[in-house]
């Protein structure tokens, strides 16, 4: 059986190639278009059904993506909701990985990088395009040997403040501070912030609410 797709964006040639280029892989299926977030509700409060994966816009009129994830996620908290935009700012990233967001494309993500997005995010409802490599992180366990003062940091970097902001709230340098996010962008493997934030939510590290907050294992 197909997984089932939704799209919320509100450009009608993005919609629809986005329709036609899903519709084309053999795993899934585009059940669902909705020029804006109102739309999306009418058509489920209608008795349209909620897709497996509902591919969400960042900018829109009258409701942008993260308010539209955000209602999702609350009411139907098995969707796994994914932010596809042309944006490419942590800010607004971590605006709608923390609206529910399991992973957040670029709209000019190649053909077959969307379609093994999808298959990750449906068999295992994550995907991180923002990794060093994939291998190194089948076996990496350095993120498991943190610092009270990296998870502090980390907690900050899950904010939407800049990096001379998370050097004030650490009474820290800003020399001290690049320390801090080169070593942690090694041991989780990653390449950006956008990932690190990814990889402290697939391994618990980090709770995504309304504000981000650190959750110690212990």
């Amino acid at each position: 059986m197909k997984a089932t797709i939704g799209i919320v964006e509100d450009h009608t040639l993005v919609l629809k190639s986005l329709e036609i280029i899903i519709n084309s892989f053999s795993c899934f299926e585009v059940t669902l278009l909705a020029d804006s977030g109102s739309s999306l509700f009418e058509q489920i409060d209608k008795g349209e059904s909620v897709p497996d994966i509902l591919l969400i816009d960042m900018l829109m009129p009258e409701m942008n993506g993260d308010e539209v994830a955000a209602r999702v996620k609350k009411k139907y908290a098995n969707v796994k909701l994914v932010a596809i935009s042309g944006l490419d700012d942590s800010v607004s990233v971590m605006k709608m990985i923390r609206a529910g967001c399991c992973a957040y494309l670029q709209k000019n993500i190649e053909l077959e990088e969307l379609e093994g997005a999808l298959q990750e995010i449906w068999m295992k409802g994550y995907y991180n395009n923002y990794l060093t490599n994939m291998g190194f992180q089948a076996s990496n366990t350095d993120w498991m040997d943190l610092r009270d003062r990296e998870l502090e940091f980390l907690r900050l970097a899950c904010s939407d403040l800049n990096y001379h902001e998370i050097a004030d709230c650490m009474c820290l340098s800003i020399k001290t501070i690049d320390g801090y996010r080169a070593c942690l962008f090694a041991k989780f493997g990653v390449k950006s912030r956008v990932g690190l934030v990814l990889e402290a939510l697939k391994h618990n590290l980090i709770s995504l609410t309304s504000q981000a907050y650190l959750k110690r294992k212990y």
